[in-house]
């Protein structure tokens, strides 16, 4: 595949505050390098914070809001993971529509880790066949999916991977979806019976990296007591005008 094998395609990179970092900047480097253009969409304008894994990471400029974004202008969809940036998504009316529209044209979409649990909240999920990050595979399953514990899966339009420890594997798989996007709803899903099973234990990697999360600073500290009392406020205006 030639390195400008995507040269005038659009790709829109849905992320919010708390995307795994390696999850958006590795695929948005992989794409641009092969001629793609790029725009990060999300909630807000400005700069939306990065994390790994559980430490804040660097941040990456917004190039549009989801109020400003057309999907009709873009090739594909590229949704990143982690934590926290898909729960945020989920929840937006505009995020899940967003997607919906990639999907309902056949546009091919690129997702790893939690973020298929943006299609399962937007209701794209009935009847496809996929992977994701392992502690997510049962909202999936409950979602209509038959999930496959693969580095990549590829049914149709979309394709997913478990996350960052299948990078290599999700890039390649995501250029081939990408230099072809109008036949990207040809690719048969899979032919399986039954979903893999559930996981026995968690990531070793991951219960290692999480104790060793570093205390709070004061200014975190601060800032969420503020947040506290500001819920405790805003709970109390509600009942007094209930």
């Amino acid at each position: 595949m030639s390195g400008k094998s995507l040269k005038g395609r659009r790709i829109a990179a849905l992320a919010s505050d708390g995307f795994e970092k390696v999850e958006l900047s590795i695929p948005m480097k992989a794409l641009r390098l092969a001629g793609a253009k790029v725009d990060v969409i999300s909630l807000r304008p400005g700069r939306i914070r990065g994390v790994n894994l559980h430490e804040p990471a660097g941040r990456v400029r917004v190039t549009k809001t989801l109020e400003e974004a057309n999907p009709a202008d873009y090739d594909g969809l590229l949704l990143p993971g982690g934590f926290i940036n898909p729960d945020l998504l989920r929840q937006s009316a505009k995020a899940r529509e967003f997607v919906r529209a990639f999907d309902s044209q056949k546009k091919p979409i690129a997702t790893l880790c939690h973020g298929p649990w943006v299609l399962a909240s937007a209701g794209r999920l009935e009847g496809r066949t996929l992977t994701s990050w392992p502690g997510v595979r049962d909202d999936l399953v409950n979602a209509g999916a038959t999930w496959l514990d693969q580095e990549t899966v590829r049914d149709g339009n979309l394709l997913t991977s478990r996350g960052p420890q299948d990078l290599i594997p999700f890039v390649r798989a995501m250029l081939e979806l990408f230099s072809a996007p109008g036949a990207a709803g040809t690719a048969a899903p899979p032919k399986v019976a039954a979903s893999s099973p559930q996981r026995n234990e968690p990531p070793a990697l991951v219960l290692k990296a999480m104790k060793w999360i570093p205390r709070p600073s004061l200014r975190t500290a601060v800032g969420l007591g503020a947040l506290a009392v500001g819920v405790v406020i805003a709970a109390t205006k509600r009942r007094a005008m209930a």
